[in-house]
């Protein structure tokens, strides 16, 4: 019998988990949440619960016992920025899961894990958590002092998604040039420079393109007029910028799935607001391409995408080629290649073997990635 793992992905449109013997899957389940049920919940810390039990429950109809877990594995949430790597869940990282300044239910993550731990008596880790922060200073700077730049991005499935292309072309990420686009509730889009995300779009704080969920990017002058106008409060304004905007605000609707049955059925405005998400996201793409392209370490290119958004539909970029160089392409567009679909069932990024701690002074417990 090998080491089991059980790997926890809390989206804001599922729960994504998998069990694994050593590197081998033997499960893999997507548990949706539709935004009325989201809906019922005030805080993304109110569904801790909620998710934990819909976990437990699909595990128990799959005839699993948690008592023979050997490490539980969550997706690292909204805490202290952190380099890239796995840590183990301890009283800071899980008090500052609770206390996270920002709502993302990516904060689940770890508490989820730490709870099944608990109960399994193994321990909890987290990985690569959105607040991975390599950015170049460059990108750090706004037009206004007091507003940053910050790194908030889905770490986990961009660098498992990039080690993977890396090891399928014979390569080392760390080599490697890419631009990375997860397609999920939110959408973030990154150039990955020789290992390092030197820059992304803030995928929660409205930032990017426009989203399933979230509102990306804005123009900036009605956003202040909006806030300014008595109608709204503070956090009014926040769940329109994450959690009721892109498609929700347009279509009270998250998923593309059933947008692309209303669009074959003629819903002309669904069609518009998706073709519009669409182009955001091809616009992000061809951005993060410029900067690789200007980066002193500019070298191998190509685009990888991640997520759940398979359909034809939401195929964004129709000529990456073209966005990304004039020279010919050489095979490492996963998107446009239909083989490639049947790859990306499993969550991404949940194989993980830890080894050799490190780490930092208030998550003493890293580990270091050796398997993806």
């Amino acid at each position: 019998m090998g080491f089991k793992i059980l790997a926890i992905n809390p989206g804001s449109t599922s729960t994504k988990i998998a069990l694994y013997d050593d590197e081998q899957p033997t499960l893999a389940l997507t548990l949706r949440h539709s935004a009325e049920e989201i809906a019922r919940f005030p805080r993304i810390i109110d569904q801790l619960d909620w998710r934990k039990e819909m976990v437990l429950e699909a595990l128990a109809k799959n005839n699993f016992d948690v008592k023979s877990l050997s490490a539980v594995i969550g997706r690292g949430g909204l805490i202290k920025p952190i380099e890239s790597g796995v840590y183990e869940v301890n009283a800071a990282l899980k008090n500052d899961l609770v206390n996270a300044q920002r709502e993302h239910a990516s904060n689940l993550g770890g508490l989820i894990a730490e709870q099944i731990a608990q109960a399994a008596g193994v321990k909890a880790y987290i990985a690569d958590p959105v607040v991975v922060d390599e950015l170049d200073d460059i990108a750090r700077l706004s037009g206004i002092p007091e507003c940053p730049r910050i790194s908030i991005f889905h770490a986990l499935n961009q660098k498992a998604i990039a080690r993977r292309h890396a090891e399928k072309v014979g390569k080392r990420y760390e080599d490697l040039n890419l631009v990375v686009a997860h397609m999920g509730g939110g959408i973030s889009v990154s150039a990955h420079c020789k290992g390092r995300v030197i820059d992304t779009n803030n995928a929660l704080d409205g930032d990017g393109p426009i989203a399933p969920e979230r509102a990306g990017t804005v123009p900036a002058g009605a956003l202040v007029n909006l806030c300014f106008s008595g109608k709204y409060s503070q956090r009014d304004v926040l769940k329109m910028l994450a959690g009721k905007g892109g498609l929700v605000a347009h279509l009270n609707q998250n998923s593309v799935q059933q947008i692309c049955i209303d669009i074959e059925k003629g819903d002309q405005k669904s069609k518009a607001v998706l073709d519009a998400m669409s182009y955001s996201i091809a616009k992000e793409i061809g951005a993060m391409a410029a900067v690789l392209k200007g980066h002193p370490a500019y070298g191998r290119r190509g685009v990888q995408r991640t997520g759940e958004r398979r359909n034809p539909r939401t195929l964004f970029v129709p000529r990456p080629d073209l966005h990304l160089s004039g020279r010919r392409r050489n095979g490492c567009v996963d998107a446009q290649r239909p083989e490639c679909t049947a790859r990306r069932k499993n969550p991404e990024g949940l194989r993980i073997i830890v080894f050799s701690v490190s780490g930092t002074r208030r998550y003493p417990n890293k580990f270091d990635m050796v398997s993806h």
